[in-house]
């Protein structure tokens, strides 16, 4: 898959080469169910903007929707030369989230090919889902830059990957949609130690990127930043 088009679901997603991802940490030590419960989910439509080096920047689309009992993460973009999308739906409730149905699908030059994979076929959670569970995780466990905590997730062929991430602290980012109280979550790949990705999500909005970016032998290869977000 070309690099623009695995850099869609941002995230967890994690951007260019990680995608998105899904934790699966032991939470804190607490006897405060308040304490450990994840953060609750709320409906948001967003745009990005999306620059992936050596390739024309992108506005990307992102939305997360209440459907009844479940819930659906979308992320979209296109360029002149290419085009993708990436959906899932997902349950959740104070102690998970759960995978439901995935489907990824892109086009370059008009050519391209989808993925599909059901609840079965999910070990752990897709990467849509898995970029909503990582922002209602993250701050809420003991995960240290000198401790981090592992990470769990199935690519968009459903193969297992691995890797860690830590909380690296809160602080007020401004981006072209305004200034957000955000929280930045480090990603960390143990078997390729030249890399990272940062994510900062806003805590109110699980899922919702404030600004993200893809780092390799010291460079920043992908950035990711919020335009504009209407709260639903």
């Amino acid at each position: 898959m070309p690099i623009i088009l695995r850099a869609l679901p941002a995230a967890a997603l994690a951007l260019a080469v990680l995608c998105s991802l899904a934790a699966t940490p032991a939470l804190a030590a607490s006897t405060d169910a308040a304490a450990t419960a994840l953060r609750p989910l709320k409906a948001f439509d967003a745009e990005y903007r999306l620059k992936v080096k050596d390739w024309p920047g992108a506005t990307l689309t992102h939305r997360i929707s209440h459907e009844g009992r479940h819930w659906l993460s979308e992320m979209r973009f296109s360029i002149a030369v290419a085009s993708g999308q990436e959906r899932s739906r997902f349950s959740a409730d104070d102690e998970a989230t759960h995978s439901l149905h995935y489907y990824s699908g892109y086009s370059l030059f008009g050519v391209g090919d989808s993925y599909e994979l059901a609840d079965a076929d999910i070990d752990t959670l897709d990467r849509q889902t898995a970029l909503v569970d990582l922002a209602r995780r993250a701050g809420r466990e003991n995960c240290t830059e000198s401790a981090p905590c592992d990470i769990h997730f199935v690519d968009h062929r459903g193969r297992d990957e691995n890797f860690e991430y830590y909380a690296a602290g809160t602080r007020q980012i401004k981006v072209p949609a305004g200034t957000f109280e955000a929280l930045t979550v480090v990603l960390l790949d143990a078997e390729k130690t030249d890399r990272e990705t940062r994510i900062s999500y806003q805590p109110d909005y699980p899922g919702l990127i404030v600004d993200a970016s893809y780092w390799k032998d010291g460079k920043r290869e992908t950035h990711i930043t919020l335009t504009q977000l209407n709260r639903q």
